[in-house]
């Protein structure tokens, strides 16, 4: 007897229907195909254990399992659910009229129970599209599905639970989730805040134009200054994520496994800081099967690369196009895949192998030449990509202990919301750009006006401070995103100095 059920497989962060054809004969041996993986191909032996767990048998028969389309490759465990189902309808155990109203997927143990799996929002994005009713999967993934409105969320813990519900033996009602109402309630909610951060004004200053504009930020000081805390409150002064974007960092976390056990909507940015000893397809994604890398993990939020120099050179280079581009495209003999990138760029430094170059109250007990080697390890065009370069300095004793209370990540996130609306205004024939720090050139020339005395004030700190040419547009952007935080249609000339001081690793002889 043939019966097809339905699962699905997942490319990049979209997901497509796979039919598993089943077909039970007269003769002998357990056939798979379809261009199975090795996890595949072993689920004969955990489906045979969850069966006569149950009560159920093999079949001794000729078994024939095709999963179509039959030139995509499929991976991983978890078809064994859609393939046991398939098996037991198709040799009369279940009688059912429901499989082709549900996508079925999930990872079988030997006792028959259910493991959670990787991708379910994609997937149940897709059932919906394709006018399932509904999606059966293990129960730990139920909470992830029910994201997507107007489709039946079956979870089920066991082999056992999911026949009973196709035979119509028992009752499971759908997981139902208001997503619109699960997001509200979870957007504003932050970990980190500002108002834990003691002095470093200047610092918090830079990094709220960083926020207001999108631009990325790189912080250049000795070890304990607080360069660490200050990135990671960075979340916490962007404008909320949108549900759209929500949704979509979601999808990500979801096809990498990252969302865990009681995955649901994400609705607070990202901030992924991964070790320096990453590799370069960890960073930008791939693999036989291409994953999702960090920087598509910090799609919509951060990347905070920490001691920038001590990672591979490769590792940062690898990074150039995707920081341009927003997205990053991962190419393979039989596809090409995009995963998203638009994240901002926060990066940490010393400024030199001691670590104590430009602190105040340390000598520097590095040799002559050692810390330009040393910011050398950062390549320029990595370096030009990045906007603000921001010096910082230790706390001092009294700032430490002064019991005035700081602004907190709430009163700065309205600034940085305000300028986001101006900007929102500005860019509004533009749908593909939403910051300043995406403008590209010719558009940077028409939007980024500056009268004469500004002209004559950045002429002037081109030269005297050795700025180099690729500082100029970004000084440009800066200073934008600075008058849209001042409320100001024009670009002044203290806007103009003020974005000038944020280029310090532009200047000659900055390193001696």
């Amino acid at each position: 007897m043939l019966v097809k059920t339905y699962g699905s497989a997942v490319q990049g962060v979209n997901a497509f229907t796979i039919t598993i054809e089943v077909n039970v004969t007269p003769g002998t041996k357990y056939y798979l195909v379809g261009l199975p993986d090795n996890a595949i191909k072993e689920s004969e032996q955990r489906i045979e254990s969850a069966l006569k767990h149950h009560g159920y048998r093999m079949p001794r028969q000729k078994v024939v399992i095709n999963m179509a389309p039959a030139d995509v490759r499929k991976e991983g465990s978890a078809y064994d659910l859609p393939i046991a189902i398939g098996i037991l309808a198709a040799s009369d155990q279940l009688i059912t009229d429901h499989l082709d109203q549900y996508l079925i997927m999930g990872e079988l143990a030997l006792d028959g129970e259910l493991r959670p799996i990787k991708g379910v929002l994609p997937i149940a994005i897709q059932a919906r599209k394709e006018g399932y009713k509904g999606f059966i999967l293990p129960k730990q993934n139920a909470q992830e599905a029910a994201i997507v409105n107007n489709l039946d969320v079956i979870g089920v813990s066991n082999l056992k639970e999911a026949i009973d519900f196709l035979s119509g033996d028992l009752s499971i009602p759908p997981l139902k989730i208001d997503t619109r109402d699960l997001f509200q309630a979870t957007v504003h909610q932050y970990t980190a805040d500002f108002a834990d951060v003691q002095g470093q004004e200047n610092i918090k200053r830079a990094l709220e134009i960083a926020a207001a504009g999108g631009h990325n930020v790189i912080m250049i000081g000795p070890p304990g200054a607080g360069k660490t805390m200050l990135a990671k409150r960075l979340p916490s002064i962007l404008p909320p994520l949108t549900l759209h974007e929500a949704l979509e960092t979601t999808k990500i976390h979801s096809v990498a496994g990252k969302l865990g056990a009681q995955g649901s909507l994400m609705a607070q940015r990202p901030f992924r800081a991964p070790h320096h000893t990453i590799s370069d397809v960890a960073l930008v994604g791939g693999g036989g099967n291409p994953q999702p890398g960090e920087i598509s993990l910090s799609h919509n939020g951060v990347l905070f690369l920490d001691e920038l120099p001590e990672f591979k050179r490769t590792v940062l280079e690898v990074m150039r196009q995707p920081l341009e581009e927003r997205r990053v495209t991962i190419s393979r003999a039989r596809l090409t895949i995009d995963f998203p990138a638009n994240f901002m760029l926060v990066a940490s430094m010393n400024p030199c192998p001691c670590g104590f170059y430009n602190d105040p109250n340390k000598d520097c007990v590095c040799g002559p030449g050692v810390v330009q080697r040393y910011l050398n390890k950062v390549s320029g065009p990595l370096l030009d990509r990045i906007d603000l370069h921001v010096e910082v300095t230790p706390v001092s004793f009294d700032q430490m202990t002064e019991t005035r209370k700081t602004e907190t990540s709430a009163d700065i996130r309205e600034r940085v919301e305000r300028a986001r609306q101006w900007q929102a205004r500005r860019f509004e024939a533009f749908p593909e750009i939403h910051s300043n720090a995406m403008m590209p050139p010719q558009m940077v020339k028409d939007l980024c006006r500056i009268n004469e005395a500004g002209r004559l004030l950045l002429k002037t700190a081109m030269e005297r401070l050795g700025l180099s040419a690729r500082a100029y547009d970004r000084i440009l952007k800066v200073s934008r995103t600075i008058a849209d935080l001042a409320g100001s249609e024009d670009i002044k000339i203290e806007h103009l100095a003020e974005a000038i001081q944020y280029r310090s690793l532009d200047r000659e002889g900055w390193a001696g």
